[in-house]
């Protein structure tokens, strides 16, 4: 078991608490105003897309903020800066609540990849008893990556100086509304491995002291797939 960083990730979150504006919205006008949203988020927020994120339950603080960051260009998508392009300020706030106020979907627990399963089934070479040896292998692999996954988001990573989620984004993946940091529970584990990875490269942040950006960029590809794996299960 790696030694907690919860203490460190809590200083971390204390230092950018501060100068965080509350979104106050209507979740009736939001509703009206999501249209043009649903085609990839779907109706309710619900994305069935695993590359598009779920907004559902989504802390509107962290949604104004994002919405925000799309229009003044500080995070980069060419689709979403043309989506937001038109709303007002009192627009994202409305559409912040209604998300805000939708209940985030549960995903289908992680299931070993079928075409390794298939690989092996496949290989002529292997005896019967060497395909099992191996489907077993594989199934131990699955099972380390999300005992990985549930270590360093409620521990942390000492060694490697990753904090640990739990401290920013709650024991349950609830976020953190007043800090703006999001809810991550039910989210797609595609759209956290490139979010995670984009953070890591500096694609999704072009601030070399943003948070994530120096937790991400310590963090292994099996650590990143790991933690996604983890955190969508979560309920």
């Amino acid at each position: 078991m790696k030694k907690s960083l919860i203490a460190v990730s809590i200083s971390f979150a204390l230092l950018n608490v501060s100068g965080v504006v509350q979104a106050a919205g209507d979740i009736n006008a939001g509703q009206g105003k999501s249209g043009s949203c649903t085609s990839c988020h779907g109706e309710k927020g619900n994305s069935a897309m695993p590359l598009f994120p779920k907004l559902a339950a989504q802390n509107e603080g962290y949604l104004v903020k994002q919405m925000q960051a799309f229009k003044d260009g500080s995070r980069n998508n060419s689709s979403m800066s043309a989506m937001v392009a038109g709303f007002s300020d009192q627009d994202m706030q409305d559409i912040a609540a209604f998300y805000a106020a939708q209940t985030v979907t549960e995903n289908a627990a992680p299931q070993l990849n079928p075409d390794d399963l298939d690989d092996i089934d496949d290989n002529n070479q292997l005896t019967e008893a060497e395909k099992e040896d191996a489907r077993q292998a594989l199934q131990k692999q699955h099972d380390d990556l999300m005992s990985m996954g549930y270590d360093v988001y409620r521990n942390g990573d000492l060694d490697n100086e990753i904090s640990a989620c739990i401290a920013c984004h709650g024991p349950e993946g609830e976020g953190n509304e007043p800090a703006s940091f999001p809810a991550l529970k039910g989210q797609h584990a595609d759209y956290l491995v490139k979010s995670l990875s984009d953070y890591k490269t500096g694609a999704r942040s072009n601030n070399a002291d943003n948070m994530m950006h120096m937790i991400a960029k310590k963090m292994s590809e099996d650590e990143i797939k790991a933690m996604s794996l983890y955190i969508s299960t979560m309920k």
